[in-house]
Order: structure tokens, then C-alpha cells, then sequence
């Protein structure tokens, strides 16, 4: 039997002021073949998952706080005990917009990594409405910034 504690699962900051500790898949013990799944936290006030899409159909559970949530053409405010399905290949983006910690759940198939992890920690991530459309009107703005010390390449 493998078990995974989310307390002894390191994850990773992004520049976007968020952290990613994966629950399976990734550096997790658990590790699925159809499915991976992880839990995030945003910082008050912005932290964000930027804007981005993947070939993988995903979901976002929002445990704590208060987000907004981009999809497609698309922007709406959620909070605790709310989910959101990404279809696959549409362009979204989840804004902290509380003053505390936001957290949720994300679980896409079929696993495997996603390439805006290795983007973001490469400052290549692709710029809304200049590389990729642009965000529905209204959004908070996408995060590009390079991390801290310059591009990490994983």
C-alpha cells in the first residue's frame, strides 16, 4: 500500500504566487496512469494559476476562499464547496481574489505533465491576447513574471 501525506509533500512555488504539491502524479507516491491530481494555494490577493490550455480534460474543486475563474470567453467568481469543469483544450486561468489563502483541487486525465509548469518556470509561458487570445473581459491580468533569480529549467 502507498500513502501520500500532503504534509510531507514538498510541491513547488510558482512565480505567479502560487504553490503546487501534487497528491498523484508528479513527485507524489502516488502515481495513476489515467489520472493526476494535486492541491494549490494561492496567495491573497492574485496568486493564480495563469492563463493557459492543455490537450487533458480538467477539474477545479475550490476547497478555501474566493477565486475568479477564467474560462474560455467566460468570467465567474467561485468559492468554497464550488467545482468547474475545462474542457479539453480551452484556455483558463484561476485569480485569487480574497484576502486570505485560496485552495483547490485539480484532477485532469490522462495524467502526465502539463506544459505550462515547465513554461512559467522558463518565463515562456505564452502572453494573453498577443500569443493566445485574450482573457474575457474584466479579468485580473495573466501572470508572466520570471521566477525570482531568472528561468528554472526542469
Amino acid at each position: 500500500m502507498i500513502i501520500g501525506d500532503l504534509k510531507e509533500i514538498k510541491g513547488r512555488t510558482y512565480p505567479a504566487k502560487r504553490l503546487t504539491q501534487n497528491l498523484v502524479g508528479g513527485a507524489s507516491p502516488v502515481q495513476c496512469t489515467n489520472f493526476a491530481m494535486g492541491f494549490v494555494t494561492l496567495d491573497p490577493n492574485g496568486g493564480q494559476v495563469p492563463w493557459h490550455n492543455q490537450e487533458q480534460e480538467e477539474v477545479y474543486f475550490v476547497v478555501s476562499g474566493k477565486t475568479e475563474m477564467c474560462l474560455g470567453d467566460e468570467r465567474r467568481e467561485m468559492e468554497a464547496g464550488q467545482i468547474v469543469h475545462i474542457p479539453s483544450g480551452v484556455y483558463h486561468q484561476m485569480t485569487n481574489i480574497g484576502t486570505e489563502p485560496a485552495t483547490f483541487i485539480y484532477c485532469y486525465g490522462p495524467a502526465g505533465d502539463v506544459a505550462h509548469w515547465k513554461q512559467e518556470l522558463a518565463g515562456t509561458l505564452p502572453k494573453e491576447g498577443v500569443d493566445v487570445p485574450a482573457l474575457p473581459a474584466g479579468a485580473h491580468p495573466q501572470c508572466t513574471d520570471l521566477p525570482e533569480g531568472g528561468p528554472i529549467i526542469i
